[in-house]
This record gives C-alpha cells, sequence and structure tokens, in this order.
C-alpha cells in the first residue's frame, strides 16, 4: 500500500502558525472563563446520551428531546468527561484487583467512587472545562483549516492566507469556539457539505473511482450537519443540489441517485445521533429547528459590531471589485457570495439560533477571492499592503476583545 506524498512547504507552515494562534486565543478564553449554567447542561445531556440514553420515560434524555436543538455539541461535550469517568473506574477496579493480591493485614486500597453531575466532579476530574471546550475548539482549528484549503486551492496561496487570517481574527468564531454549541459544528459541517457537493460534480466528468471518496465524505457532512442543525443541513442539501445540477452539467442523470444514496446515508447518521430511538429521531422534524423567516437584523447586527469593522471594511472593497471588475465576476467569487447573503438573511424563529455565524467562512472565502483578483492586476502592491493592513487591524480588534469573552455564543431569534 503506498501512502500518499505529504509536502509540508513554506504555505503550510504559515497556515500552521496562524492555527497555533487561533488555538492560542481559545485556550486564553476558556482558561479565564468560568462554567456557566450553559456549560453545564451540555455535559450533563451529554453524559446521558453516552451513558444512559433514556433516564426518562417518553424522552431521550432528562433535558427532554434537546427542544429541537442537534444532539451533536452535547455528544461532542458529554464525550471526554464519559472517557474520563471511565479511565478512572477502570484504575479503581485495577488498583482494587491488585490490593486483593496483598495479604489482608497488608492492604491499603481505599475505594473511590467515580460518580454524580459535572459539578460533583469537579476534584476527581482535573480540567473540567479543558475537556468539555475544547473538543469545539479543535472543531475551530479544523474548518480554519478548511478554510484555508478551499481559499488556497482555489485563489492561491495570497488568498488562501487572507481568507484563513479574517477566520482565525474573528471574535465571533473565537467565542463559539470556545464553549458548548451546535452552532461552530453546523458552521463546520455546511462550509465541508457545500464544497464537497462541488468537488464531487467536478470529479463527475473523470472515472467512477474518484466519486466514491467525495460521495462517502458528503454523505457523513450531511448527516453530522443535520445532527448540528436541521436548517444548516437542509440548507446545504439544497444548496448542493443546486450546484450539483449547475457543475456537472453532462453528468445530471447521475445527480439525482446520488443526492438519493446520500439522504439515506444521512439519515442514518442522524438516526445514530439519536441511539437509534424512533420517538427522539422523529422529534428532530416537528420540533420546528428548520424555522426560520427572512431578515436583514442579522447582518445589521454584524456589520454594526465595531469588532467586525476591518472585516467590514475588506467586504465594502470587495464588493466594489466584484461590481465594476468582470474578471472577479466568476464561479469561484460567486458561490461564496450567494452563499453568505443567504444565511445572512436567514432568522430562527422556533430555537436561539445564528445562520449568519454560519456566512462567515463564505464571507472570507469571498473578500479573500476577490482580493486575489485584485492581487494579479498592476495595483498589486496596493492590494497586498491593504491585505495586510485589514488583518493585523482585524487582528489587534480581536485580542482587544478576548477579555470580554465571558458569555457563550451570541444568538438571534424572531418571535414566531
Amino acid at each position: 500500500m503506498r501512502f500518499p506524498h505529504i509536502h509540508i512547504g513554506w504555505p503550510q507552515r504559515i497556515a500552521a502558525v496562524f492555527l497555533l494562534i487561533f488555538f492560542a486565543q481559545c485556550l486564553f478564553v476558556i482558561g479565564r472563563t468560568p462554567l456557566s449554567e450553559t456549560d453545564y447542561r451540555y455535559a450533563l445531556c451529554g453524559r446521558e446520551m453516552w451513558e444512559k440514553p433514556a433516564p426518562v420515560a417518553g424522552y431521550f434524555t432528562t433535558c427532554g428531546n434537546m427542544q429541537g436543538d442537534g444532539t451533536l455539541a452535547y455528544r461532542v461535550a458529554g464525550l471526554p468527561l464519559t472517557t474520563a469517568i471511565l479511565v478512572l473506574r477502570l484504575e479503581d477496579e485495577i488498583a482494587e484487583g491488585l490490593d486483593h493480591l496483598k495479604a489482608p493485614d497488608k492492604r491499603t486500597y481505599v475505594p473511590n467512587p467515580v460518580g454524580g453531575s459535572t459539578h460533583d466532579l469537579r476534584h476527581q476530574i482535573k480540567g473540567i472545562p479543558y475537556l468539555l471546550r475544547v473538543p469545539f475548539t479543535l472543531f475551530g482549528v479544523w474548518i480554519a483549516g478548511g478554510v484555508w484549503w478551499v481559499s488556497r486551492r482555489l485563489f492561491g496561496n495570497l488568498g488562501g492566507f487572507l481568507a484563513l487570517g479574517l477566520f482565525c481574527f474573528s471574535p465571533s468564531v473565537v467565542s463559539s469556539s470556545t464553549t458548548p454549541n451546535n452552532e461552530i459544528l453546523a458552521l463546520w459541517g455546511l462550509y465541508g457539505l457545500i464544497y464537497t457537493a462541488i468537488g464531487i460534480a467536478h470529479a463527475m466528468y473523470g472515472p467512477r473511482r474518484k466519486w466514491k471518496p467525495r460521495i462517502l465524505i458528503f454523505t457523513l457532512a450531511l448527516g453530522l450537519t443535520a445532527a448540528a442543525h436541521l436548517l444548516a443541513a437542509l440548507f446545504g442539501f439544497l444548496a448542493a443540489t443546486i450546484f450539483l445540477f449547475y457543475v456537472a452539467e453532462r453528468r445530471r442523470s447521475a445527480v439525482l441517485p446520488l443526492l438519493a444514496f446520500t439522504s439515506i446515508g444521512a439519515l442514518f447518521i442522524l438516526l445514530a445521533s439519536y441511539a437509534f430511538r424512533l420517538h427522539a429521531f422523529l422529534y428532530a422534524f416537528t420540533g420546528g429547528a428548520a424555522r426560520f423567516v427572512l431578515s436583514s437584523t442579522p447582518f445589521l447586527l454584524y456589520v454594526k459590531n465595531q469588532q467586525n469593522l476591518p472585516t467590514i471594511a475588506a467586504l465594502t472593497v470587495a464588493l466594489v471589485l466584484y461590481l465594476f471588475i468582470r474578471r472577479s465576476r466568476y464561479f469561484g467569487n460567486t458561490t461564496p457570495l450567494l452563499v453568505a447573503l443567504c444565511l445572512f438573511s436567514l432568522a430562527t424563529t422556533q430555537i436561539a439560533s445564528s445562520p449568519w455565524l454560519w456566512a462567515l467562512p463564505f464571507l472570507f472565502t469571498f473578500i479573500s477571492g476577490v482580493f486575489a483578483d485584485a492581487l494579479e492586476t498592476r495595483s498589486r502592491k496596493l492590494y497586498l499592503a491593504l491585505s495586510a493592513a485589514i488583518l493585523l487591524a482585524q487582528a489587534t480588534f480581536c485580542f482587544l476583545a478576548l477579555r470580554g469573552m465571558t458569555d457563550p455564543v451570541i444568538t438571534l431569534s424572531l418571535p414566531s
């Protein structure tokens, strides 16, 4: 078996520095933010999903049927705690077994049962805030790497660095990556879902053996996105369908079977996230998590937030260039712009959620694409200096905002 050769050059090293800075920012916030009631709720419900999925008759957990919220964040939050408890219990059993091998008068083992609530375990399990929150930081690092990879493939090294820098120094992204929530997971899944679909559409012009890995990734992304947030999955599925039919122009006959196959696989993943309990699984479709209205409020709130001022300045320049320079108006730039505009116009009505947050990686991809085109003109030095200034300013705003990140991710919900 031959493994692919992985080349680590200067672009990968620079990207790694950005990712390390992002990770360090998140650790700074996690280490200085006390556990909140929301944290304990995710820990409680997440542990119940792994340890005892049906403690209350008719409900999936003691939190109910997640009130329309996705299960993925609860499982991500609960898994490290459940694993730590299992390890401690195993160590306890091993110590007890070894002690029984000694003579009765030389036994020193003292039982130390592990159990109770997350708050009760804080003296037995060290670093509970990190166990609970760092998994979401890792998802943030993962999607940051994905944004860099996609942007670099589309727009070159400079475009990739600009998109990655805007993502890593976005206060909203850092905040959502430091507390248990489904928003960062929906963002992670949706971005991968749409660009994997575009990759499948392009691969359809090649041999069929290249389809399978992408289709499996697409199925996994769709299922996990649905487990995080049903609205994100439905939006991603609709967008993927449109892009598949548009790009795979000569292979459209294969699109519907592909979508049917991936939908069945995604439903299976979603059912598995509910431990194959049908009543809880059906509640995902009746809880109203996917209800939304069209509103300009999310975008206006994002624009009015002073922490996003450098990004808004970059967006303004990018929109002007996109409208007045023909070379900027092509599929690679138009796709993230359309997706971002659609997501910014959504506001959930049944549960508190943040579709505007899902739009950010697409927004950063669009900005980087337009700036990458501008860097190929005679004004290259001007736009290079502008890109550096924007990144420096956004990094400064983000660093100044770190100390204030003690609240959970900002959400917006409109009354039904």
